[in-house]
């Protein structure tokens, strides 16, 4: 049976061996989040890259350019790292080059450190996310993005979500797992309650009083689409049977 296991924080990442597996980095505020929107309203592909100065680069080269960092917007840049951004129906066709304070550095470890297949992960696409990967061979590791290498309870409360979703698949022994089953278990009934507790739901409340990202974030299966990386790019990929926004937690 393939097996499953999960990281908490990039910083750990070390310790664990990539080599064939699938790994699904998780940052539920914002950037996975805003990667499924972004392609459920028609972006070409995404290029994730390291800094604000490199992804300033791709201006030349006709990309749309999205660069967070400590949660705001950085200047001089089209896009920050809101879903809400994402949204805007002439983003179609478009590519976009984008960086942000933890999302787009786990894609880019992951990768370096080997992975098979690296996958993007949301409640924002949870039941596609699920159906691929019970359909692939690969064993698959949940990367949490967390918080500048620390943890954060919003990328622990869905790896336990999707976890819960795949044991009749996957076999775990992993503690990790088994924890972030148990707090996702504890909490399925307020989602929202708990997230709204976490140190980055309260930067959201200090930065952006204009939308509510913490709620939009939890929605679950606003699309069908898994947002996959090939060579350099993130592109999507439709799972087959699901229409997309179903609902929300």
């Amino acid at each position: 049976m393939k097996t499953l296991e999960t990281v908490y924080t990039p910083r750990l990442l070390p310790l664990y061996d990539l080599t064939g597996t699938c790994v699904v980095v998780i940052d539920i505020l914002r950037a996975t989040s805003s990667m499924c929107v972004a392609f459920d309203t028609g972006i070409e592909r995404i290029l994730p890259v390291s800094t604000p100065e490199e992804c300033a680069l791709f201006k030349d080269f006709d990309f749309l350019t999205a660069a967070e960092r400590n949660a705001e917007k950085l200047r001089g840049y089209d896009l920050g790292n809101s879903p809400f951004e994402f949204q805007n129906p002439l983003l179609k066709g478009r590519k976009l080059a984008f960086t942000t304070t933890n999302g787009t550095k786990a894609i880019k470890q992951a990768r370096q450190q080997g992975a098979a297949e690296i996958v993007i992960g949301s409640f924002l696409n949870i039941t596609a996310l699920q159906q691929h990967l019970q359909n692939q061979n690969r064993p698959v590791v949940l990367l949490c993005a967390g918080w500048k290498d620390k943890y954060n309870l919003e990328d622990t409360l869905f790896a336990g979500a999707l976890a819960y979703r795949l044991l009749e698949a996957f076999s775990t022994t992993d503690d990790a797992t088994l924890a972030a089953i148990d707090l996702y278990m504890q909490h399925s009934n307020d989602l929202e309650g708990l997230v709204r507790k976490s140190s980055h739901a309260q930067r959201f409340k200090l930065l952006h009083r204009g939308t509510d990202d913490v709620h939009f974030c939890l929605q679950q299966d606003y699309t069908a689409l898994v947002p996959k990386l090939e060579g350099e790019y993130l592109v999507a990929q439709r799972t087959q049977g699901e229409g997309g926004r179903a609902g929300s937690l």
